[in-house]
């Protein structure tokens, strides 16, 4: 992806999307990345007897994905300063996660080009799942 630089943005912009099929097995690998063993994201039965309908993406995930959305857009001269989110809704197993952004800020400050912007992510069915706030310094041309 090309370098996005301060002046080629402007409030209400669209950053690039990122797409990511949940599956068991990514399940898997991050609870043992992240040490999140908490059954309901990996244990079918055990996630129904707590009464969900089946397995649930981890929210750290989901979080690790708005950063990794952020991060690919500011590009190689950008600098992600936050991101952050509230775990509002659950995505189920088997279903893409979607991530999306907007900004909803652009300013400079003591020379750099700060861009907010409104994150979140959301299941198949358009439902934000994870709202949240990102802050980033992009270059100056």
């Amino acid at each position: 992806m090309s370098q996005v630089y301060f002046e080629d943005v402007k409030e209400g912009q669209e950053i690039p999307k990122v797409v990511l099929p949940c599956d068991s097995q990514r399940l898997v690998l991050w609870a043992a990345g992240s040490g999140d063993y908490y059954q309901i994201h990996y244990d079918k039965d055990f996630a129904q007897k707590t009464g969900l309908k089946d397995r649930i993406t981890h929210g750290a995930l989901k979080h690790a994905l708005l950063g990794r959305m952020v991060h690919e857009w500011v590009g190689e001269k950008g600098r992600v300063k936050q991101v952050a989110c509230s775990y509002r809704g659950m995505d189920d197993i088997d279903r893409d996660v979607t991530s999306r952004g907007v900004i909803t800020a652009i300013r400079k400050e003591d020379g750099r080009g700060v861009v907010e912007l409104e994150v979140w992510t959301e299941d198949p069915d358009g439902n934000k799942t994870t709202p949240g706030t990102a802050v980033v310094e992009l270059p100056l041309k």
